[in-house]
């Protein structure tokens, strides 16, 4: 639903790239996983390599799901398109920018 504000309404977002200097947000969601109902944030350097990415910041975090085996996770996507996973590329040659989202299943 569109809110129509009465007045002029500029306020920049607090969340906006330049504020994040090197680093960028970056969402993840595990697909049909019923214990997790919405996709995570994470605030991840852009030099970062994708492996790195997973195994510092998404393996512990879907670990939480006693279900959850890192060598399982597959069919990874980028804002909706697949993605093959390759492990050297860094965050930013992923193409998944700042408020991206990845998303995976098991």
């Amino acid at each position: 639903m569109t809110v129509k504000a009465l007045y002029d309404y500029n306020y920049p977002s607090k969340d906006r790239p330049e504020l994040f200097g090197d680093d960028m947000l970056v969402h993840v969601m595990w697909a049909n996983n019923m214990m997790f109902c919405s996709a995570a944030c994470f605030r991840a350097p852009k030099a970062m390599s994708f492996a790195d990415f997973k195994s510092q910041m998404v393996d512990p975090w879907a670990a939480s799901d006693p279900d959850y085996d890192p060598s399982s996770a597959r069919e990874w996507q980028v804002n909706g398109e697949p993605f093959g996973a390759d492990s050297d590329v860094s965050l930013a040659d992923t193409g998944v920018g700042h408020k991206g989202l990845f998303s995976f299943r098991t």
